[in-house]
Order: structure tokens, then sequence, then C-alpha cells
């Protein structure tokens, strides 16, 4: 009988070449088991206390503002706006493009991040979808009602009807209709399948009930089979290379709203790459609004580490020096060309009475965010959360710059004004707010808030080759510990 010999591992003699590991997604060594239990806790367990205070006073904005407002609106007419014969978009437009913009960084995590092979995304990417989701919710509210009669809204749909009234097709409001549903629909359903195996990992947790009844339902069979992942992952691919071109055609298409008409201000080829570039400039910025707080209130440090922020900072930054380019060649491209209308309507954002608006937009979108260039900022919670405020309130003063400055002065000096917001249009978009807060705060209390399959994917654990790599490590190599931004703890 043969008898199996034993060599000794073959060593290399020489230097060896340095190599540095790779950073940790996952800190202090989680488990499979370590991570479901933090997730479905979330959900689980009882709701702190500081849930309760955000969710009773954002519910109770939002069912005053928003259902409050428009009844108003509706039994009264839009004239309880503050819009006049030329600011006929006011506070509703900058408004719908502003939540439009917010969801743009959920569809960029989820889709082209996953594309690329960026495993960090997978700590943030289903809060991300949730937050499109939501957004896109507050979003609708806006122009359905900006018609004026809201329950004729149902003509912006090419559908036959009774009085043969077609829609404009060459009209690019009509193209936003198309373009943000077909945007709603896939993020939907993007966001819905992700969460298939995680509703089932909760409904085999569930105490038999209506609770275990309707995650089995949403769950939909789902037992983790080799076939069930093998056309998961197939679908999840297909969805994920459909949604990329979403990106970037739905703020275009926002952006033909202005770009294609002959307004000074508007009619301009930069709005599409500048549209896009701020809607996910401002999307990545509401992410770390509202993740930085869950991380801290629910103990998720070790799977939202300093690494995803400082990943998402340095996107920040790189967005929005690409957006405060575009804000320098609008300025260069209107004095340069000679256009003296076009001059015109620059030279009154500036020195006009809106002067404070076009301020406020360049500090908070070009200036805050330079901060990150310096690590320590990156690394400061109070710093990042400081500058994603900054560039909360700067996005949105950049629609209104847009929109409410240039309708203001147009062609004719008879009908120049100032415009303001009726009591009216804030209180609607104050009720958007906690429209959105709510949601998202319902969001973590029901469905779990990190996707638990692809989070244990980060693993090394997950490698099949990783118990390879232990017993026969490559003696060619040194390897240099990754610097980790993180303090590591017990909990």
């Amino acid at each position: 009988m043969a008898h199996a010999t034993h060599t000794a591992p073959e060593t290399r003699q020489g230097p060896k070449l340095p190599v540095l590991e790779r950073e940790k997604l996952i800190l202090n060594n989680r488990s499979y088991h370590w991570i479901t239990d933090r997730i479905c806790g979330v959900l689980e367990n009882k709701q702190p206390a500081i849930w309760w205070m955000l969710f009773v006073p954002s519910a109770l904005i939002a069912l005053i503002g928003v259902v409050g407002g428009l009844s108003i609106l509706v039994s009264t007419g839009v004239g309880v706006w503050g819009m006049t014969n030329t600011v006929f978009w006011g506070w509703d437009i900058t408004n719908f493009v502003f939540w439009i913009g917010i969801g743009h960084a959920g569809t960029l995590i989820s889709a082209i991040l996953f594309l690329t092979r960026q495993n960090w995304r997978t700590s943030i990417n289903r809060a991300a979808e949730a937050m499109t989701i939501f957004a896109v919710c507050c979003a609708g509210i806006f122009p359905a009602f900006h018609v004026g009669r809201v329950w004729f809204a149902w003509f912006l749909a090419p559908i036959p009807n009774a009085n043969a009234v077609w829609q404009n097709f060459k009209s690019p409001l009509l193209w936003d209709v198309f373009a943000v549903s077909t945007y709603f629909t896939i993020s939907l359903i993007f966001w819905y399948l992700g969460m298939v195996p995680d509703l089932a990992t909760i409904r085999d947790r569930c105490k038999p009930g209506l609770r275990k009844l309707l995650y089995g339902i949403f769950a939909m069979g789902w037992r983790g089979g080799n076939r069930q992942w093998s056309h998961y992952e197939m679908a999840y691919l297909l969805l994920a290379a459909l949604s990329t071109p979403l990106v970037l055609s739905v703020h275009s298409v926002v952006s033909f709203d202005f770009a294609t008409s002959i307004v000074p201000g508007w009619h301009t080829t930069i709005f599409p790459p500048y549209f896009v570039a701020g809607a996910i400039f401002g999307g990545f910025a509401m992410v770390l609004t509202i993740m930085i707080p869950a991380r801290f209130v629910y103990g998720l440090q070790d799977m939202i580490t300093m690494k995803h922020i400082d990943n998402m900072a340095k996107i920040i930054l790189l967005t929005g020096t690409i957006v405060g380019y575009a804000y320098l060649m609008e300025l260069f491209v209107a004095f340069y060309s000679g256009a003296q209308y076009e001059a015109a309507a620059f030279k009154y954002r500036l020195v006009g009475p809106y002067w404070w608006a076009y301020v406020a937009m360049m500090s908070c979108n070009v200036l805050s965010p330079q901060v990150f260039w310096f690590k320590w900022c990156r690394e400061n919670l109070w710093v990042v959360m400081a500058v994603c405020m900054c560039v909360n309130v700067g996005m949105w003063f950049e629609r209104f710059v847009i929109i409410c400055t240039t309708l203001a002065r147009m062609f004719l000096p008879g009908d120049w004004g100032y415009y303001r917001a009726s009591p009216v249009e804030i209180m609607l978009f104050v009720g958007t707010i906690g429209m959105f807060l709510a949601l998202f705060l319902l969001f973590l209390r029901f469905l779990p808030c990190i996707n638990i399959a692809e989070v244990k994917w980060t693993l090394p654990e997950a490698d099949p080759h990783h118990d390879d790599h232990h017993d026969h490590p490559d003696h060619g190599v040194a390897k240099e510990a990754a610097y980790q931004r993180e303090l590591t703890h017990k909990a």
C-alpha cells in the first residue's frame, strides 16, 4: 500500500514582492450568522425611541403638507400657488427636478457599480434604491397637480379617448412622462428583485402569523436552490444593464424641458451632462445624509464602514467639480458668445434681486465639497454630514436659479417681476420632505435596509479558493496590511 509522502513547502529565496492587501468591507471578522442577525434585527427588534421621534413628526408634516396642501390646491385652483403670467414654473417644477435628481444615486449604485464589479456598493445599494423609489413618488406629485385639473392627467397617457385628444409627442414635457414612468417602473422591479432572497430569510425567521404570511407571499417561494440563484443572477444582470441607460437618459430628458426652448439662460447644449452630473452629485449627498444616522442608530458600523463613506465622498467631490465646471462654462458661453440676451440673463442672476440664490448655489455646490480633497475631512462624520446638507440645499437652489430667476425676467419688460412662493407652495414642499422621511423610516422598520446575500459575498469565506490561499500561501510576496479607516470594536 502506497504511503503519502509529505514534502516541505517550497520557499522562494531573495527579495519578496510587497503586495498591499485589500481593505476589508466587513470589519471585525464577522460571520454569516452575525450579518443575518444584525440586519434582520433592525426590523425584528423593538424600534429605538429616535425612530418614533422622527417618524411621528415626519408623518404629521406629510399629512398636513401633502394632503392638506393638495386639498387646498384642488378645491381652490392653481392660483393658490405664487405663480405669475411669466413665472408659471415656480416651486412646483423646481421641486420636481430636485426630487428626480435625488433618486439618481440609487440607480447608479445598483446598476453601474454592479456592472463594474464594485463590491463596496453592497452595503448601501438597498437603501439607495429605496431612496430612489420614494424620491420619484415625491417628484410625481408636482407635475401631476401642475396641470390644474388633476382628474384629466390621464390624458398624458397615449390611450384612445372619446375626445380624440392626442399628445404632442414633439413636446419634451411629454418625454418627461415616459422617461420618469419608465425610470420608476424599472427601479421598482430592480429594488424588489434584489430583496427576494432577503424576504425569504425574514420569512423563515418569523413566527407563524400575518407577518410570516406577507413575507412569504412577497418572497415568491424562494428556497435558495441552484436553479433559483442562477435565474436570479441573470435577471439581476439584465435589469442592471437595462437600468444603466436610465441614469443618463432620465435627467437628460428632464433637462430638455429647458434646453429645447429659446429662452435665454436655458437654450444651451450643456444642460444634459450638467443635469446628470448634478443629479448624481445630489443623490450621493442624500444617501450619506440618511445612511450615516441609520448606521449609528442601528449599529451597522461593521458593514457600512468608513471606506464606503470615503468612496461616496470622493464621488461627491468629482461630480461637484464637474457641476462647478458647468457653472463656469455657462458664464463663459453667455459672455463670450456675444449674445446680448444670454449675457443679460446671467448678469441678472449675478447682480439682480436673486443674487442671494446664486451665491447659495455656488457656495454650497462648488465650494463646500472641496474640503473632501483632505482625507481627515472625509473621515470626520460631522464634516461629511455638514457638506452633504450643504449639497442638498445647494442642489435645490440650483433648480430655483435655473427656473425661477430665468422666468422672472423674460422678453417683455412689462412682465418683469419678483417671484415669491406662496404659503401653499412652501407647505407642499415641506410636506414632501416629511413624506420622504416617513417612507424611508417605514422602509427601515419593515424591510432589510442592507442586502444580506450580497454583503456575505464580500467576505473572504465566500471566495471558493479561500482555503487554498490559506493552505498554500505564495512565499514570493510580502503582504502589507491595508490602512483601515475604522476603529474596531467588539459590539
